[in-house]
């Protein structure tokens, strides 16, 4: 049967198994210190990159960054904050968010389970340690330096918050762990293992290490005298990523589990997929992203005639950006609308996939897609819908956000309206 010939709406039990439905957002970024300000943030135009202004970036040929609209310290307690990095922090304070959101739901712990990813982790507890080990000698040693400084300990702290006990995950795939994490939790309530998931990304690592050694590769945008002008998606005229902090962790359920609690549901996670390139550490390749898209739509039994929108990777470097044009062209034709919301943001790096799923779950929900900042003229070889100057009106009934990340990680999710 052609399956043309259905509607985007007919994913419901794909294949005899449940639907896995989005009950619960949370996000702190530097548009806002949460969804709604992040969004409504979003759709104006605002930029959250800034001057950093901090001693240590004088020295660094790159002095700008997306810095969190609002501290996390202002929300956790001191007491914990002794105990965590700053990316846990970050982590934390979206998952309470999150699960305020989808009411708290009433689970057995042993049917809740989390999957949170990043790319950096405890990068900035390992540096500061580091440094103190450095100048005072071990005895001087943080007692919670390995706790801090652990990948998987965003993940942890917030199933120790949660009481979940049917798993903790921590993918580390580089810029696709966000993503990855939701495609994890997605898996986990398919194959029976939880009824509720929390999932996202996070990460806060704006150290001179890290973006110098982003800008020594040449990543990054050197635009320092224009902060907000700096990251520019698919522009003729970007020269690079601009690094940001931040998190994002959404409420993932079986629906039925969902519709017996009168759960509201923003949205259907209907397929995802993983695949990698095994080419090269740090240039993309458009071969595994066209699988990558090609898998996703599959397994949420669609075609690329039902998406109308994708909130693509985009991250404004040279390179990847023309990779991903072309993977996008090849895999969906000319017909989704395209936006960038890392022109914005910044990259969250591990966090981006997450926030950037919450932002396409947003779209459908407010039938509106966000434009892409700073696009003044895209480049020649981007032959996309790309939306520009003001959000567009639209009313998807289905959507692709893309993830990729060093190392070939590609990863894609498919949402879809909630029926």
């Amino acid at each position: 049967m052609d399956r043309r010939d259905d509607s985007p709406a007919r994913g419901r039990h794909v294949r005899g198994r449940p639907d896995v439905v989005v009950t619960g957002m949370g996000a702190t970024t530097p548009l806002g210190g949460d969804v709604p300000t992040s969004w409504s943030a979003l759709l104006a135009g605002e930029s959250g990159v800034t001057e950093l202004e901090t001693p240590w970036a004088e020295q660094l040929p790159v002095r700008i960054a997306g810095t969190l609209c609002k501290d996390p310290a202002a929300i956790i307690d001191r007491v914990q904050r002794r105990r965590l990095d700053r990316s846990q922090e970050t982590a934390l304070v979206a998952a309470r968010e999150a699960w305020a959101d989808a009411g708290a739901p009433a689970v057995e712990p042993e049917r809740l389970a989390v999957v949170v990813g990043t790319g950096i982790g405890g990068a900035l507890t390992m540096l500061d340690q580091d440094d103190r080990l450095e100048a005072h000698g071990p005895r001087m040693l943080s007692p919670f330096t390995v706790p801090r400084l652990m990948p998987n300990a965003a993940a942890a702290v917030v199933s120790i918050e949660l009481g979940a006990r049917a798993g903790t995950h921590a993918p580390t795939s580089a810029c696709a762990s966000g993503a990855e994490a939701l495609a994890v939790g997605a898996m986990l309530i398919r194959a029976g293992r939880a009824d509720v998931v929390v999932a996202g990304g996070t990460d806060a690592c704006l150290h001179p290490l890290s973006i110098g050694g982003f800008a020594r590769m040449g990543a990054l945008s050197t635009r320092n005298d224009a902060p907000e002008q700096a990251s520019r998606p698919f522009d003729r005229d970007r020269d690079g990523f601009v690094m940001a902090e931040g998190a994002g962790v959404v409420v993932l359920e079986r629906d039925d589990f969902a519709r017996a609690r009168g759960a509201r549901e923003y949205a259907v996670l209907a397929g995802a997929s993983v695949t990698s390139d095994a080419t090269d550490m740090t240039t993309p390749d458009a071969e595994g992203q066209v699988r990558a898209i090609d898998q996703a739509l599959a397994d949420a039994d669609l075609v690329p005639a039902d998406i109308s929108y994708v909130n693509a990777h985009a991250t404004g470097t040279p390179a990847g950006d023309i990779t991903e044009a072309r993977a996008l062209r090849r895999a969906m034709g000319n017909g989704p609308a395209v936006t960038a919301t890392k022109a914005s943001t910044g990259h969250l790096l591990g966090a981006a996939g997450a926030v950037e799923a919450i932002f396409t779950v947003l779209s459908l929900r407010d039938s509106l897609i966000p434009a892409t900042r700073n696009l003044a003229e895209p480049a020649p070889e981007v032959e996309l819908d790309l939306v520009t100057d003001r959000p567009r009106s639209a009313s998807p009934a289905a959507a692709l956000s893309t993830s990729f990340g060093f190392g070939g990680h590609n990863v894609v999710l498919v949402l879809r309206r909630s029926s």
